[in-house]
């Protein structure tokens, strides 16, 4: 062949190529399909609409309609207590989440119901952050009742103890701390030299039992550290309430902040404090520049 002849073809061959890789990125980068090439649709992961709060809610809010709204779960991540409209369907297209309007108006009823409106006036009892799912563990519906009322734990009652800053640990004690309950008080006794007098004794009266509410604060506010308060309100059983009524009517009462990691021991009356009786107190007779003080000390 030509040797120029040749040229010629070589270059109309990449001049065609050329346009053709031009024409393709103008249509979008996207090659043609082939007329009998058939394109499989692509299944959605199945969601499931769970109910979650759209705020952060703390200990003792009431829940209304503007708090929680509904949001696509992938299905097999749904925990059996998880509140849902009990409908799978489709992942979105081009959303994430599904408005709470078009949520309520496509949900199933449960019920008779919509689940987002039967937690409506529920109070609730543990924090609950945003996007957290609604579990029922974590409101209790208080119908007209008040707040203590709905958040104390079964069988539980609610006592007010007078505080001060140095009976409360300089207002470092906060809503939800754990505490113990001390008494002092004079008691007549013998003095360990054959006569009698008045003895000082400290004794802890309940242990590791939690602090609902100083004052009218069920909460501290944000980025709080201390409350200083008058009145502090625990959460006691009832032979504890008997336990305290007695220290109460007998002496001062102090606050003794425990640490979090003690949260799980014992809680209520010491069985030191259930079993004294009056008369078992052991002195201590000590002498200290001149002077000789008794207290008294339980084993």
């Amino acid at each position: 062949m030509n040797p120029v002849r040749l040229l010629i073809v070589l270059v109309a061959a990449v001049s065609a190529i050329g346009l053709a890789v031009v024409m393709q990125r103008a249509m979008g980068g996207k090659p043609a399909a082939a007329p009998s090439a058939a394109v499989a649709p692509v299944a959605g992961k199945p969601m499931t609409q769970v109910l979650v709060a759209k705020r952060d809610l703390a200990i003792g809010d009431r829940l209304t309609g503007d708090d929680v709204t509904w949001q696509a779960w992938p299905t097999e991540a749904v925990n059996a207590a998880f509140i849902t409209n009990g409908a799978a369907q489709p992942k979105p297209q081009g959303a994430a989440k599904v408005t709470a309007a078009a949520a309520i108006a496509a949900s199933d009823m449960i019920g008779g119901v919509d689940p987002a409106k039967a937690v409506e006036g529920a109070i609730v009892r543990d924090p609950i952050l945003t996007g957290e799912p609604i579990t029922p563990r974590k409101i209790v519906r208080g119908g007209d009742g008040g707040y203590l009322s709905v958040v104390l734990s079964p069988g539980k009652r609610a006592m007010a103890v007078p505080i001060t800053s140095e009976t409360a640990v300089g207002g470092f004690i906060l809503p939800g701390d754990r505490v113990d309950v001390l008494q002092t008080r004079e008691e007549v006794g013998p003095t360990g030299d054959g006569g009698s007098g008045k003895v000082m004794i400290a004794e802890t009266i309940l242990e590791n039992v939690r602090v609902l509410a100083l004052d009218q604060s069920t909460a501290a506010e944000k980025d709080a550290k201390s409350i200083v308060a008058a009145t502090a309100t625990i959460e006691v059983g009832p032979i504890d309430a008997e336990a305290l009524t007695k220290a109460k009517a007998g002496g001062p009462v102090t606050l003794a902040l425990r640490a979090y990691t003690d949260l799980g021991g014992p809680s209520g009356v010491t069985t030191r404090a259930a079993r004294r009786k009056p008369g078992e107190d052991n002195l201590v007779r000590i002498n200290r520049g001149g002077e000789t003080t008794n207290v008294s000390v339980r084993p």
